[in-house]
């Protein structure tokens, strides 16, 4: 038998084939392993940064909650100091021209010289109602914001 035989050429083959398929199967298993290694700190690393992440959402919520219930407060101070007449709301008008000329001798009045209109109780009611409704959205959207820059500077 020689060395250029047929069946020791293919045995050299066969030994060659599966040299390569057993390092490439060992190759191909040992990635495998790494990158499920790989995957498991990265999903770890993600919990913890979902967790700080709720942290900062739960806070800003507590710090929402505590604006919108002091303002509550004021507000429903305001109703009722609206209701029992204690305050008023008035709001600026033009006053009519007047054809009677004023004598030179007279003197201006001091205070407040603009003519004002008192508003109606639910038109001020009213008032205080829109302008609440959007006191709330403007805290809920500057809470968001800030929120939202606070998440993005975690990463």
């Amino acid at each position: 038998m020689t060395i250029f035989s047929p069946w020791v050429i293919l045995g050299f083959v066969l030994a060659m084939l599966s040299s390569f398929s057993g390092g490439y199967f060992k190759g191909k298993n040992d990635e495998h392993q790494r990158q499920q290694v790989e995957i498991a700190a990265l999903n770890e690393k993600a919990r913890e940064t979902e967790q700080r992440m709720a942290q900062v959402a739960q806070t800003y919520a507590q710090t929402l909650r505590k604006a919108n219930d002091v303002a509550r407060i004021k507000e429903t101070k305001l109703r009722t100091d609206l209701a029992s007449g204690e305050r008023k709301l008035f709001i600026p008008v033009k006053a009519p021209e007047c054809p009677v000329q004023a004598t030179g001798d007279a003197t201006a009045p001091s205070g407040d010289t603009q003519a004002r209109a008192e508003l109606d109780g639910r038109v001020a009611q009213a008032l205080v109602d829109l302008t609440s409704r959007g006191d709330q959205a403007i805290r809920s959207l500057n809470t968001c914001i800030d929120q939202y820059e606070k998440v993005r500077s975690m990463k």
